[in-house]
């Protein structure tokens, strides 16, 4: 029987979102409160407690998407028309778009090469009068060098904001990111280290800053309101009590699932690394807890047609493959407003290993990572015979 074959009849990989009957009860809780609104119930307030306890922040404010909580983020500490905003060119399209509604402009600057998270120089050379924030993006949950990103924050006087999308439970030296940073935002949408759906999060160390967060994502109302003040312009961020109740089952087994990814992911890594043709990303000792919400590996060389055609083999082989994330300057969005004045060809000429990146990554869904050592094994066979087939042969 050819190793395709094997692979195929042991996989059957976890399936994701996960639940179990904490959740149901969860919903049944919020049903039957006197409210199903946070003003009305006790769901968003009880996770919002919870949620900023196991990060280490003293606020959190729940929201309903990952990318409200990032314009939300940069909206408090000021971010406009006329200001800009330095995030790294590899990332989802939120990080650059929640700048660019909000009228800032978004400066993409390159990434490493190993560990796909933003390049610190390349960030500090990107520094201009007009930039209001520099945003890290967390990528698969390896927290970027904060070490250096502390230093250039202090010596450019620029606030970092976190886009802690992938990073739910990340520890860098022994230490939760909440407690760590000024601000950090983070997503539960359906795919997401816990998830009820859609939702979002943002983490505060300053109660300034959090009280203008809440004021701005309920329509500037306080929340003893009954007289419609609305003390300062804001919009509805606001999350329901049904999905918050699910959060906080979710939140519940989120520790355990970090544990299991986090025993996986060198077990794969190290065997995708003795794959021919194959890096899967590096790692930093100093993020001492990845929730690992991707297994990323990349394969130079390989074709735009041939990584679709690895992807889909990987996926008709029951392994929940995607192609990684386009360059948000290579997307059309990223330029229909307040777009920078600099054109494509030289922002790309200034990311090579975005360029790269881009063009020859591939990552797998976290649940990938909540299999058995067994599976991973089975994993790598299958990428490695794919691989073999595609691109070598």
């Amino acid at each position: 029987m050819d190793v395709i074959s094997i692979s195929r009849r042991n996989l059957e990989l976890p399936n994701w979102p996960q639940y179990d009957d904490s959740e149901k009860v969860a919903l049944l809780r919020a049903l039957e409160q006197s409210g199903w609104w946070r003003f009305g119930g006790q769901e968003v307030s009880e996770f919002e407690k919870e949620f900023a306890e196991y990060h280490g922040a003293r606020n959190a404010l729940a929201v309903t998407s990952g990318t409200h909580a990032l314009e939300l983020a940069l909206q408090v500490i000021g971010v406009g028309p006329g200001s800009e905003v330095i995030v790294p060119a590899f990332t989802f399209i939120s990080s650059s778009q929640a700048v660019q509604r909000l009228g800032a402009v978004a400066v993409p600057v390159d990434v490493d090469p190993d560990t796909y998270n933003i390049d610190v120089r390349a960030a500090e050379a990107a520094v201009t009068e007009k930039t209001r924030a520099i945003m890290p993006v967390h990528m698969a949950g390896l927290l970027a060098d904060l070490d250096a990103l502390a230093k250039l924050s202090a010596d450019a006087s620029v606030p970092l904001v976190h886009d802690a999308a992938h990073a739910q439970g990340a520890e860098w030296r022994g230490t939760p990111l909440g407690e760590l940073s000024t601000i950090a935002a983070y997503s539960f949408q359906n795919g997401k280290l816990m998830t009820a759906g859609e939702g979002g999060a943002v983490t505060f160390s300053d109660s300034h800053e959090y009280e203008t967060a809440f004021l701005r994502h309920s329509c500037g109302r306080p929340p003893t309101d009954r007289v419609y003040q609305h003390k300062m312009s804001g919009s509805n961020f606001r999350m329901n009590e049904f999905s918050a109740s699910v959060l906080r089952a979710q939140l519940a087994r989120l520790g355990g699932q970090i544990d299991v990814r986090e025993q996986r992911w060198p077990v794969l890594s190290g065997l995708l690394a003795g794959i021919p043709g194959v890096l899967p990303q590096g790692t930093d000792d100093r993020c001492t807890r990845n929730p690992h919400y991707m297994a990323m590996f990349r394969v130079p060389g390989i074709t735009v047609e041939q990584r679709r055609q690895v992807v889909d083999e990987l996926i008709s082989h029951g392994i929940p493959a995607f192609v990684a994330f386009r360059a948000i300057y290579r997307t059309d969005a990223f330029w229909e407003m307040a777009a920078p004045t600099t054109d494509l060809d030289t922002i790309a000429a200034r990311c090579p290993n975005v360029e790269a990146i881009t063009g020859d990554c591939i990552w797998l869904h976290h649940r990938t990572l909540l299999g058995t050592e067994e599976q991973m094994t089975a994993v790598a066979e299958i990428v490695a015979d794919v691989v073999a087939k595609v691109v070598v042969s």
